[in-house]
């Protein structure tokens, strides 16, 4: 006997709560299917722990610089098990409050894993149930690529289980993760080396943003090792050694972590059953309405191949919900100008389109940057530089891109999407007082716009465009 929903969530994580709490909340026979932990990974094994570690590595800043402004502090070892500890207290904290939410929502909760049967039944753990309506939100999981030896190494879900502090680590990979997880251990007193395939950190994010964020890291006595192609990991009486395909090879690590993607977590879904499309790397495409090629059947988060970030993911399960029960049949998530925080240290935020980005697409861009030291900085004598650059397209100057990184940079953007959202000109900009003396006030006070580039070619970090017309 199967037991039948309006709508069932494959996946307690930020999507599949959002579009279940959002059919509840209209009034529908919901469930949710979850096999670990509710909450997902933002909460367990990514946002949340992770930026608990990163308050704590602005407060080992934060100490290292006091004295040089007359306050008596100094810095002892890290007491790495009061923090984890106290970081799974939190977790706990909110795996209970959305335990208790979802019952109080009249959410059906399943605990197990689940797995297609035709295109309206799920099967978890040999009891069937039936729906009209099918999301599968079931994030990703940590890559870890075939190579020899590459067991000797952790994900960054290893990365929460370490119940010790590592002194000497390799992380690979010049990600979001990789960066954010070497900012953490450096700041806290780990040896760190980043090991990149990429020519720099943040490949995909704009050139300015790599370039000062690798410079502050270098600062910080962060080695970065890039354009190394790892070719297996091997025990050796140092510790763990990387070896390159060149022959190259890096010892003496005694944590390496994995830090080179996610994965969609679609392969024990037994889509098929369903006759759902995927592509060869897991993905499951959808429309703008998160439709998968099955009517019933959706696909939200992580899994689409779009924008992994979890508003994203909440706001498309909301979306979703209000579209199939809430009366709003073009209820969908808009996909352009979502803003991004990468949490390193310095922070790095982001909006819209890159540079190199915007000369692709327009013929006339016009570019507004600035750098300076923080007065957070003014007495220390580690001075951590902020950046910025505004990205403008036409000769109304719309600003299609906000680029920052510095201290307070992720509080500050919020309120600037708000404003690239709409559409904002740099007029616009220019009209708006500034707060003094703050950051944020620059992004309204750039004057003067860089000069226009002679060749195709970035001025901060050589990336190459396509040559466009300029005024």
């Amino acid at each position: 006997m199967t037991t039948h929903f309006d709508l069932i969530a494959i996946g307690a994580g930020s999507g599949g709560l959002a579009v279940a709490e959002r059919a509840a909340q209209h009034g529908r026979k919901v469930a949710v299917i979850e096999s670990h932990k509710i909450g997902g990974t933002c909460v367990n094994n990514g946002c949340v722990p992770k930026k608990v570690m990163w308050y704590a590595a602005n407060l080992a800043h934060a100490v290292d610089d006091a004295a040089h402004f007359g306050i008596p502090a100094e810095r002892g070892t890290t007491d790495w098990q009061k923090l984890v500890g106290g970081r799974q207290d939190y977790i706990g904290m909110i795996n209970r409050y959305w335990d208790g939410y979802v019952v109080d929502s009249g959410i059906t909760r399943i605990d197990g894993s689940a797995r297609f049967v035709d295109r309206h039944t799920v099967d978890v753990d040999g009891r069937q149930y039936t729906a009209d309506h099918i999301v599968v939100a079931t994030g990703g999981y940590p890559i870890v690529p075939p190579l020899p030896g590459a067991d000797l190494g952790i994900t960054s879900d290893g990365f929460f289980e370490l119940a010790e502090q590592p002194r000497r680590v390799a992380i690979i990979g010049g990600g979001y993760i990789g960066v954010e997880l070497a900012g953490v251990l450096r700041a806290l007193g780990s040896d760190v080396t980043v090991v990149g395939l990429e020519a720099r950190v943040l490949e995909t994010f704009d050139c300015m943003l790599s370039e000062v964020l690798m410079d502050e890291m270098r600062k910080q006595g962060i080695a970065l090792r890039t354009c190394f192609q790892v070719a297996g990991l091997a025990r050796t009486e140092a510790g763990i050694a990387l070896d390159a395909s060149d022959g190259e090879r890096l010892d003496g690590f005694d944590t390496v972590i994995w830090a080179v993607g996610r994965a969609p977590n679609t392969r024990s879904l037994e889509l098929d059953n369903a006759e759902v499309a995927t592509r060869a790397n897991g993905i499951v495409p959808t429309d703008e309405y998160q439709n998968t090629n099955v009517e019933g059947i959706y696909a939200i988060g992580d899994i689409t191949g779009r924008t992994p970030l979890t508003p994203v993911a909440i706001a498309a399960g909301r979306r979703l919900a209000d579209r199939l029960f809430g009366g709003k049949p073009q209820s969908r998530v808009d996909y352009d100008n979502i803003p991004s925080v990468v949490f390193s240290h310095p922070p790095v935020a982001t909006v819209g389109l890159t540079e190199q980005q915007a000369r692709e697409r327009y013929d006339r861009v016009t570019i507004y940057k600035t750098d300076f030291t923080p007065m957070r900085h003014a007495l220390s004598p580690h001075g951590v530089t902020t950046a910025m650059k505004l990205v403008c397209e036409g000769d109304s100057e719309r600003i299609v891109g906000i680029h920052l990184i510095g201290d307070n940079v992720d509080e500050m953007l919020q309120g600037f999407a708000v404003a690239v959202k709409m559409g904002a000109t740099k007029a616009d900009f220019d009209s708006t007082i500034a707060i003094h003396p703050i950051s944020a006030e620059e992004l309204v006070t750039m004057k003067t716009p860089e000069p226009e580039p002679h060749t195709n070619h970035c001025v901060d970090c050589g990336t190459e465009w396509r040559e466009v017309e300029t005024a």
